[in-house]
């Protein structure tokens, strides 16, 4: 099915309904048959689930050889064997395995199934959820009241700009933005329990979306939200280090007197409090570097910056020598390791200032999901801690895929 209709989620939270542990892998074109029989073999011996995200993101050459090794897993499970060889080594087989895997269709770098793979699984689709019922239930368990009446308001906001406002490439009005809005709204309101309900939702999804839009945009936008929450108004929540802004903005030399400006750190710090990858889309000269750049002093962050075009996807993510297997980090591997180790007492930022393709980003999927864990090929898998956030600074979002955008 296509991006954000719960793919990965479903599958999760099946394992955890039948309390099987379920390995997610986000599979890429590094991984080779014998990276892929390691994983194998693993589930086999350990009876977990394993689910592999963006499965036809592999080569076609490397999913006919997967094909037999699933097929000898399957033979051996059928005919009730306690054992079996997979990769010239004879394993234990526990009968709980299973094996899963989702795919969107038509994106670009994505292959075919070859034939003889996919007479192995069951085909599930995936539609586009019925999102009054997920707001509903959300703004529930968030311990709102009037949930009903609120999740039809937000889904009709949603439509509407959808439809109304211009076509950006970055715009995306699917379940994980949605997602982010409600659970904003949720601590809005544990901050303020005596507001009214109906003016917290308003609160979240105006801070939540404005970021997004650009400038011809936001009027429409805020018509939209007045006709649906007539007569309100309330204030932003005040930033607290707005002053720190004004004198960091002196001493790079630049006027205080700029309102826009000091409004879109706040706003990329609002939004960074509620995502763990933030874009920053605008063209060249438009202050992209200056607003990261001010933000960084105003909190004192450690950025690691890179240029993830300059290099090739392999030396990114790090390679696999096929004769000794031996393991070579790349540069974003070694960069997020380091970024992710020790204590965290500061706020750590990975900044990637370049284009943004589908090719190199899209191994980046499980970091940008709930999952946060990046899968390299070798097996390592390395943990996005809460101090430790993704930045991309780009032109525009032109080339980057629809899982990407979602995320």
């Amino acid at each position: 099915g296509p991006a954000g209709t719960g793919k990965t989620e479903t599958v999760e939270d099946l394992a955890k309904s039948l309390a099987i542990r379920c390995c997610v892998t986000n599979c890429g074109d590094g991984l080779d048959y014998k990276a892929m029989g390691f994983i194998f073999s693993g589930l086999c011996q350990t009876g977990f689930w394993g689910c592999f995200d963006e499965f036809n993101r592999i080569n076609a050459d490397v999913l006919s050889v997967v094909a037999v090794q699933i097929k000898t897993i399957q033979t051996a499970l059928v005919q009730g064997k306690s054992t079996l060889e997979l990769m010239k080594k004879e394993l234990n087989l526990k009968t709980t395995i299973g094996i899963f895997v989702t795919m969107n269709p038509g994106y670009a770098g994505r292959t075919e199934l070859p034939d003889n793979l996919k007479a192995l699984f069951r085909p599930v689709t995936m539609v586009v959820p019925d999102t009054n019922i997920i707001c509903e239930i959300m703004l529930m368990s968030e311990g709102f009241n009037e949930a009903r009446i609120l999740a039809k308001k937000m889904n009709v906001l949603y439509k509407l700009a959808k439809e109304q406002l211009s076509k950006q490439y970055h715009y995306d009005f699917g379940l994980r933005a949605l997602k982010s809005v409600l659970v904003m709204a949720g601590a809005l309101k544990r901050e303020a329990q005596d507001m009214a309900e109906e003016l917290t939702l308003m609160r979240a999804l105006r801070d939540m979306n404005m970021p997004k839009f650009i400038f011809e945009d936001v009027p429409l936008f805020m018509g939209l939200i007045s006709d649906l929450f007539p007569n309100m108004d309330i204030k932003r929540k005040p930033y607290e280090k707005k002053d720190k802004i004004i004198e960091v903005m002196e001493s790079l030399g630049l006027q205080k007197e700029l309102p826009k400006q000091i409004d879109k750190v706040v706003q990329l710090f609002e939004t960074m409090l509620t995502r763990h990858t933030t874009m920053v889309v605008g063209p060249t000269g438009s202050g992209k570097s200056t607003i990261i750049e001010i933000l960084k002093k105003v909190e004192s962050v450690t950025i690691y910056c890179m240029n993830p075009k300059a290099i090739t996807v392999n030396e990114l993510y790090g390679t696999m020598d096929m004769q000794t297997r031996e393991w070579k980090d790349g540069l974003l591997s070694k960069i997020f390791r380091i970024a992710n180790a020790g204590p965290g007492n500061e706020m750590r930022w990975i900044l990637f200032d370049g284009d943004v393709d589908a090719v190199w980003v899209e191994n980046m999927n499980s970091v940008m999901d709930d999952n946060k864990l990046l899968t390299l090929i070798n097996g390592d898998r390395i943990r996005l801690e809460r101090y430790c956030k993704l930045l991309f600074e780009v032109y525009d979002l032109q080339y980057a895929s629809p899982a990407t955008i979602s995320r």
